[in-house]
């Protein structure tokens, strides 16, 4: 324990963000460059290397936390970079976007302010890129098998590397012109900027790891085939069938699911576009959704100039503690204020869309909505709440629901799926057709980053295991673990 009395003399501090009047005006991260380092090692001497350590539980990855904090309160950084990445490919990525399980989990969580966990993560992280202690780990022999990714998202990423790693050939299949998945084109820059995933994937290349851009597996190039090109295959597809809103005037132009809007504005940094074919710009914009990905939609509308930005949640508003339903150290549902909801707008709960209201050219103009409540465990619509609210440009917000059947991914391999309409896995990550895996949101469902980086580092032990006989890759998880309610 590297400061008996951290926690005692020590207050939580996190990262401080540039003033709202600056950041909407760029596209930058949102965190005042730098402002980090200088309290790092004060945050993480509250940490009191517990011992047993629920952050570890909290954590699908296991990631090695009081020793890292230990090393950081050190100020070794070099040890405390080998420590991250002991269990964590991606580290930038997750202390940048996950929403911490591990410090809901934090022992000192108890009855004081968690562990800056997530700061600390970061912290470590970039001062390694900086310092040069990320460096790409080449194989010293190869095994002479061959293995396809398709998908370029953290799962298919972490899986990817992993193999590298072990001596495999590895190819990663993504079907948009660029790598990274929704890392690349459904977060915006302002929550993590893409030279982040750019130095990530120029280390993969280092190690061995091959990339093929702009190809879909089961529509350019057939599933069968591939299996028959490669010695094993992992599909990190993710899951991609968005939810969608059938009320009527939901045909009206104007009306987005979230990834067809969020995409564009990464396009246009990314150089693509000098203005996004879908834009917020002097409309009054309607999110529903009250999720990370509303607040995405949210914080891309106020940089684009709307009018007015609502965000809707069919939900109740969370409370700002725990309810006794989820005591601590499950993860609960608290009310959260993101840097986007700093920005301004107005969030409303507990409503439900009726239907939407076009103009005479077939251009959304209102939203009707109603105030529902839980009526015998149901949501009901309340009499008399019914009201209309100005919404020139709709983002649907409101999750996925599966693994993208249509593409042929599915029927090509003939693959089965589970109840839930992912497809099916044991406990090795295999499907039912040999030699093909699946990691990540396509066998889970939509989840979190921090998961489908475990699912790809485990479903890499699988394959390692399927083409070798054995494997020294570690394996985080196994396909049925929840954690602690993540």
């Amino acid at each position: 324990m590297a400061d008996p009395k951290g926690f005692l003399n020590h207050g939580r501090e996190v990262a401080r963000t540039r003033p709202v009047d600056e950041r909407v005006k760029d596209w930058n991260e949102v965190y005042v460059p730098g402002s980090l380092l200088p309290i790092i090692s004060k945050q993480a001497s509250r940490c009191m290397d517990c011992g047993i350590p629920f952050c570890h539980n909290g954590c699908p990855l296991g990631n090695l936390i009081p020793e890292w904090n230990d090393y950081a309160y050190r100020e070794d950084w070099s040890a405390a970079s080998e420590r991250l990445h002991a269990t964590n490919n991606f580290p930038e990525f997750t202390g940048r976007l996950c929403p911490a399980p591990c410090e809901s989990a934090c022992v000192l969580g108890i009855n004081q302010p968690a562990v800056t966990i997530k700061n600390v993560e970061v912290s470590i992280i970039d001062k390694a890129w900086d310092t040069g202690d990320v460096a790409p780990r080449i194989p010293e022999r190869l095994s002479g098998k061959t293995v396809a990714v398709i998908g370029s998202g953290p799962a298919g990423l972490a899986a990817a590397q992993q193999l590298t790693r072990a001596g495999h050939t590895v190819a990663v299949y993504e079907r948009a012109d660029r790598v990274g998945g929704l890392l690349r084109y459904g977060i915006p820059e302002f929550k993590m900027e893409k030279r982040h995933i750019n130095r990530r994937i120029e280390q993969m290349r280092a190690e061995g790891t091959r990339f093929r851009t702009g190809i879909e597996i089961g529509r350019d190039l057939k599933a069968t085939d591939l299996r028959k090109r490669y010695d094993a295959v992992v599909i990190a597809a993710g899951a991609t069938t968005a939810r969608d809103l059938p009320v009527p005037g939901r045909e009206l132009t104007g009306i987005h699911q979230a990834m067809e809007y969020l995409p564009l504005a990464n396009k246009v940094q990314e150089g693509d576009y000098v203005a996004p074919p879908i834009t917020a710009e002097g409309k009054h914009v309607v999110v529903i959704g009250g999720g990370d990905t509303g607040a995405d939609c949210v914080g891309t509308a106020h940089r684009q100039g709307a009018a007015s930005v609502t965000q809707l949640e069919i939900m109740p508003q969370p409370g700002e503690e725990r309810n006794p339903g989820q005591p601590w150290p499950t993860f609960p549902m608290l009310y959260k204020v993101t840097s986007a909801h700093e920005e301004g707008g107005e969030r409303v709960y507990s409503v439900s869309t009726t239907h939407f209201e076009g103009d005479e050219d077939g251009n959304v103009q209102w939203l009707h909505l109603t105030e529902v409540e839980f009526i015998d465990g149901k949501l009901t619509p309340k009499p008399g709440t019914e009201r209309k609210i100005p919404a020139q440009l709709v983002t649907l917000a409101m999750g996925f629901t599966g693994t993208d059947v249509e593409n042929g991914v599915v029927s090509q391999f003939g693959l089965e799926l589970d109840a839930r309409g992912n497809i099916a896995r044991d406990a090795e990550f295999a499907t039912n057709v040999p030699g093909v895996y699946v990691a990540g949101d396509a066998g889970r469902g939509q989840s979190l980053i921090v998961w489908a980086i475990a699912e790809g580092r485990s479903a890499a032990r699988g394959v390692d295991r399927f083409l070798t006989g054995a494997s020294d890759l570690p394996a985080p998880i196994r396909p049925t673990d929840r954690s602690l309610m993540v």
